[in-house]
């Protein structure tokens, strides 16, 4: 039983992780707080489901159509809600998130109804993989460790070994400095919110197979508990992110196994989680300073 929610925790966290790493990749450059980063990961759901249907896609195929559609998505928020406000104070921006959120998700309400649907199937189909004699997982659960895995280890070839990943390190550490010594600051930012997209995307989609459902408003909690994933491993630091989203992930995981009943309700977990370690460390796990925003 302990062994079966430990995985099952690995897999939730592993979901946490693809939504908030790009959030902290946003703010690593930014120190911007990116409150439509949420939706992508619906967009990411829809842009898949109308792929099948009307595309004809096979599931591969479709899923890397949604990374696309989110990361044009990401883009073209950060061009036209941050971009011009580059500068102000962080609450004009925030408020900014804010609106291009409830706006795309009453898009998406007027475009497909705000009732759930089942995610069309794609020539993937759910099947049980039995590990030992009690502990078992899905092939959906699988894909989705998988799929964690193999984007951070994208995501560190790209930062360490990459010209445009180096630009983007550069800039996390002073954007202003960087823009001085040459670096594209605008064209950085933009990678910045196509690969946190992408990778929203690639979760949303996952999300919506294994559970096999998909509406409007299905980022808006986990796009709170990405926030507090950020928060929780310090801001702007994807090491943090990666243990703070599996962390979070096991304790969910965890007390809805063995906490049955209990008064909490387990989305109230991850703040509950929050406000307890931020209590004894005010920067986060991996945080080294406490930035008022």
């Amino acid at each position: 039983m302990l062994a079966q929610q430990l995985l099952n925790g690995v897999t939730l966290g592993f979901l946490y992780v693809l939504i908030a790493v790009g959030l902290t990749m946003v703010y690593g450059v930014l120190k911007l707080l990116h409150f439509a980063h949420g939706v992508l990961y619906m967009v990411g759901a829809f842009a898949a489901m109308v792929g099948i249907l009307y595309l004809k896609l096979n599931f591969f195929a479709a899923l890397l159509f949604a990374m696309a559609v989110a990361a044009a998505a990401g883009m073209l928020i950060e061009k036209f809600a941050y971009r011009p406000l580059r500068g102000v104070h962080p609450i004009t921006t925030l408020i900014s998130g804010i609106g291009v959120a409830i706006f795309l998700e009453n898009l998406f309400q007027i475009l497909f109804t705000a009732e759930p649907r089942a995610f069309p199937e794609a020539g993937i189909e759910v099947s049980i993989i039995q590990l030992t004699g009690s502990v078992s997982l899905t092939n959906v659960k699988l894909y989705i460790i998988l799929a964690g895995v193999l984007a951070l280890a994208f995501l560190y070839l790209f930062l360490k070994f990459t010209k445009t990943g180096i630009a983007i390190q550069a800039a996390a550490q002073d954007l202003r400095a960087a823009s001085l010594m040459g670096v594209n600051v605008n064209r950085v930012v933009s990678v910045t919110f196509l690969i946190g997209s992408a990778l929203a995307a690639l979760a949303g989609v996952l999300v919506a197979v294994n559970f096999n459902s998909l509406f409007p408003t299905m980022g808006s909690i986990p796009g709170l508990k990405a926030f507090c994933v950020v928060v929780l491993g310090g801001l702007g630091s994807i090491p943090g992110t990666v243990v703070g989203g599996l962390l979070l992930g096991i304790i969910e995981s965890l007390s809805d196994g063995f906490l049955t009943g209990m008064i909490i309700d387990k989305d109230a977990i991850a703040f509950v989680i929050l406000i307890a370690i931020l209590l004894v460390k005010p920067s986060g796990l991996f945080g080294r300073i406490v930035e008022k925003v």
